[in-house]
C-alpha cells in the first residue's frame, strides 16, 4: 500500500511535470493568445488594422532588427522587444501571407549590423560601450521604404497606430496631395523653432505643398484643401477657393476669431480670420469678432502665487471630452479628449441649401464674448463672474455637405454651383503644441508624446476626406483620458457657489485696506497727532480687517471642503472597505463551508 508521504510527494512531482508541460505546449502553440482586460481593448488589434492587413495587394517585407544578446541585460528593453515581436507575428498571421517577416540580430561588426544602419536605424548606446539596435524597416515591391528607427518606451502606447501606420503607407505607396493655405506658424516661430506636431505628421503621411501668400490657383492634382487661419486672401483667390471647392473637391478649413497660435509668428500676425463671403455661400454663419466662453468644459490654470487656490477655471481654453464629441461620425467617434483656446462659433444658415452637421459642440455652460472686452479682461475669475451661461450648445466644428452657389456670380471663370463636401472648425489653436503634445528629443529623433487629441483630431478629418478611415480609430485608443467627472462637477459647483462670497469680502478688505492708508496719510504717519476718535476708528477698522481676512479664509477652505471630503471616502473605501469586504466575504465563505461539514458529519 502507498504511504501518505509517498502518495503526496507523487502528486507534487506530477503537478510540476503538468505545469512545465502547459507552459510549453502553450508557448508552442498558442504565443499569439491573450487575454484583454483593458478598457479600450489596448492590446487586441482593432478591426483598422485588419482592415489593413486585408486589403494587402502586393508583398510587404518588415524586417524586425533587435540587438539580442545586448539587449537581454535590460529587463525593460527585452520585455518591450517580445511584444514588439510577438504583435508583428501577429500582423503576418492576419495577412494571408503578404506580409514577409524576417528577425535580425545585427551583432557587431558584422553584416546585418552595417544593414541595419544603412536602414536608418538607430543604435541605443549602453553603459558597456555596446549599443543596441532595436527598430524596424518595411518596403514594399515597387520602391517604398518606412522605417522607425528605434521603438522607443515613450510610444508604447501608440505601438498599433506605428506599425499600422507603417504597413498602410507601404501599401499605398501613392501619397494623397494636399495644399495647404495658412498664416500659422507651422514651420516654427521666434518661441518654438521646431515645425508644428501636426503639420510634421501631416507632411509624414501626405504630399504637403503650403501656397505662397500671392497665389493666384489651386494646383491640379490636389486632393485635398487645408485652409488654416489665413492672411488676408484677395477676391481672385477666395475665387479660386470657392471654384475647388463648388468642382467636387473636399476642403478642410479652420477660421478663428481670436488665435493665440497666430500670435506667436510676431506683431504683425493676422489675430481673426474669415473667409468672407465664401462661408456665407456654404450656408455658414461665422461671427468672426466673437470668442466663446465655457465654463462647463473650462481648464484649470494657474491662479496666481495664493498656495491656497492654486487653479482657477478659465472659460476661455476648452478641454473637450466624449459629451462634446458626435460619437456616430468616424472622425470624432474616437476622440477622448480635444483642448481647444479662445474659439468661434459656427451655425447654420436659415434656409441654406446645404446640410450642417455638428462635430463637436460646447457644453450648455457657454456664451459668446466679443473679441475686444475678452482681450481687456486679464483676469481669469473675472471671466467666470461676468459671463452668464445662455444654456445652448455651440457648434465649434461641423460637417457641411449638400449643393451650394457661388459667392461671385459675375465673376469671369466662376463656377456657378455645384456640392461641397467640407469640414469647418471654429478654431486654430487646436494645432498649437501646447494644449496637446510634449515633444522630447531621444537619440536624436523627436519623438512626440500626446496628452490630447488634438493631432489625432487634424488627422481623423484629413484621412476621411481623401478616402481612407483605417487609421482613424488606431489614432486615439491610446490616449486614455479617465477625468474624475464627480470631483469636476464638485468644484465646478463649490466656485459657482463661493466665487461670489468671496469677491465681496475681497472688495470689503480692499476698501478698508484703502480708508486704513487714508487716515494714517492724513495724520502724516504721526501715530501722536492722531484724535482718540481717529485711534478707535483705526482700531475698528483693523479688527474689521482680520475678521474679513477669517471670513475670507473660511470662504476658501469651503471651496475645497466637499472635493476633500470626497477624497477621503474614496481614501476609507480603498484603505479600509475593501479588505473589510474581502474579509467579510472570507468569513462567509467559511461559516458556509463549516456548515456543510457538520452536515456531512
Amino acid at each position: 500500500m502507498i504511504s501518505r508521504r509517498t502518495y503526496a510527494l507523487s502528486a507534487l512531482a506530477l503537478a510540476a511535470i503538468l505545469f512545465v508541460g502547459l507552459n510549453i505546449f502553450a508557448n508552442n502553440f498558442f504565443t499569439g493568445a491573450r487575454l484583454d482586460l483593458t478598457q479600450n481593448g489596448q492590446f487586441t488589434l482593432s478591426k483598422g488594422t485588419r482592415n489593413i492587413l486585408d486589403k494587402l495587394q502586393e508583398p510587404v517585407t518588415l524586417k524586425f532588427y533587435y540587438s539580442r544578446s545586448a539587449g537581454a541585460r535590460y529587463a525593460a528593453t527585452a520585455a518591450y522587444a517580445k511584444r514588439v515581436r510577438d504583435l508583428l507575428g501577429e500582423y503576418a498571421a492576419l495577412s494571408h501571407g503578404k506580409l514577409i517577416l524576417q528577425d535580425i540580430d545585427p551583432e557587431p561588426f558584422t553584416p546585418e549590423e552595417d544593414e541595419a544602419s544603412a536602414a536608418g536605424l538607430t543604435p541605443a548606446p549602453t553603459d558597456r560601450g555596446d549599443v543596441v539596435y532595436f527598430g524596424l524597416s518595411g518596403s514594399n515591391s515597387i520602391d517604398g521604404h518606412q522605417t522607425i528607427p528605434y521603438f522607443a518606451s515613450a510610444r508604447e502606447a501608440y505601438l498599433e497606430y506605428d506599425l499600422s501606420s507603417l504597413v498602410y503607407h507601404l501599401s499605398a505607396p501613392k501619397k494623397p496631395s494636399i495644399a495647404l493655405i495658412t498664416g500659422l506658424p507651422v514651420m516654427g516661430s521666434p518661441q518654438n523653432p521646431q515645425p508644428l506636431a501636426s503639420y510634421a505628421a501631416l507632411a509624414q503621411e501626405y504630399d504637403v505643398t503650403q501656397l505662397p501668400g500671392d497665389f493666384s490657383a489651386i494646383p491640379a492634382g490636389i486632393d485635398l484643401l487645408i485652409v488654416a487661419h489665413p492672411d488676408p486672401l484677395s477676391p481672385p483667390q477666395m475665387l479660386a477657393i470657392d471654384n475647388y471647392v463648388l468642382s467636387g473637391h473636399r476642403a478642410l478649413i479652420f477660421v478663428d476669431p481670436l488665435s493665440e497660435l497666430a500670435q506667436q509668428a510676431g506683431p504683425q500676425a493676422t489675430i481673426a480670420s474669415d473667409l468672407g463671403p465664401l462661408l456665407k455661400s456654404w450656408g455658414v454663419d461665422f461671427p468672426n469678432n466673437m470668442v466663446l466662453l465655457d465654463r462647463g468644459v473650462a481648464q484649470q490654470v494657474a491662479a496666481g502665487n495664493d498656495p491656497r487656490q492654486p487653479t482657477i477655471a478659465y472659460p476661455v481654453w476648452l478641454h473637450l471630452t466624449a459629451d462634446s464629441f458626435d460619437p456616430r461620425d468616424p472622425v470624432t467617434a474616437s476622440l477622448q479628449n480635444l483642448n481647444m483656446a479662445s474659439t468661434g462659433e459656427i451655425a447654420p444658415i436659415r434656409n441654406a441649401t446645404t446640410v450642417f452637421h455638428t462635430l463637436i459642440g460646447s457644453s450648455d455652460q457657454a456664451n459668446m464674448m466679443q473679441r475686444e472686452q475678452l482681450m481687456a479682461l486679464h483676469d481669469p475669475s473675472r471671466l467666470v463672474d461676468t459671463m452668464r451661461p445662455t444654456g445652448v450648445r455651440y457648434a465649434l466644428a461641423a460637417r457641411i455637405t449638400g449643393n451650394a452657389k457661388t459667392a461671385y456670380p459675375n465673376a469671369p471663370g466662376a463656377v456657378k454651383s455645384g456640392k461641397v463636401q467640407l469640414m469647418i472648425v471654429a478654431d486654430s489653436d487646436v494645432w498649437d503644441d501646447r494644449f496637446w503634445v510634449n515633444v522630447s528629443n531621444q537619440m536624436g529623433h523627436p519623438v512626440a508624446q500626446p496628452f490630447a487629441d488634438n493631432g489625432a483630431f487634424i488627422l481623423n478629418a484629413v484621412e476621411n476626406l481623401t478616402g481612407s478611415d483605417d487609421l482613424i480609430s488606431l489614432r486615439t485608443r491610446a490616449s486614455s483620458d479617465r477625468p474624475f467627472t464627480v470631483v469636476q462637477s464638485l468644484r465646478q459647483a463649490a466656485e459657482t457657489k463661493y466665487r461670489e462670497t468671496e469677491n465681496t469680502l475681497q472688495n470689503n478688505l480692499t476698501q478698508a485696506q484703502q480708508t486704513l492708508a487714508q487716515l494714517q496719510q492724513g495724520s502724516g504717519g504721526n501715530a501722536i497727532a492722531l484724535s482718540q476718535k481717529q485711534k478707535d476708528e483705526i482700531e475698528r477698522i483693523r479688527r474689521g480687517m482680520a475678521q474679513t481676512r477669517v471670513q475670507l479664509r473660511d470662504v476658501q477652505h469651503n471651496l475645497r471642503a466637499e472635493v476633500d471630503a470626497l477624497g477621503s471616502r474614496l481614501a476609507f473605501l480603498n484603505i479600509v472597505g475593501v479588505p473589510i469586504l474581502l474579509a467579510g466575504f472570507a468569513l462567509v465563505l467559511g461559516m458556509i463551508r463549516a456548515r456543510r461539514r457538520r452536515r456531512t458529519a
